[in-house]
């Protein structure tokens, strides 16, 4: 399955203003912290056994918090790129 949504690397290339970049790693920050709560979570959910349908809407959830994790990493990388430093 193809992604619908633009590649980061395909956005504009110019500078982010310095107040919008902090506020932006901000965010990032945090979504960094709740979906590192949702990993752990998943673990040790992954730790009782669980059963289906149980164990397969924890492996969806497990695929959904990888990609969210996948796409906070490109935002961090695109501010880090774009925003003076």
């Amino acid at each position: 399955m193809t992604s619908s949504r633009t590649p980061i690397d395909a956005l504009s290339a110019e500078t982010i203003p310095a107040d919008v970049a902090i506020e932006v790693r901000k965010l990032v920050h945090e979504l960094s912290n709740s979906l590192e709560v949702i990993v752990q979570t998943g673990y040790l959910l992954g730790t009782l056994g669980l059963k289906e349908p149980a164990s397969d809407w924890l492996r969806m959830m497990d695929d959904g918090v990888r990609k969210a994790m996948d796409i906070n990493l490109e935002l961090r990388n695109y501010i880090k790129d774009h925003s003076q430093r």
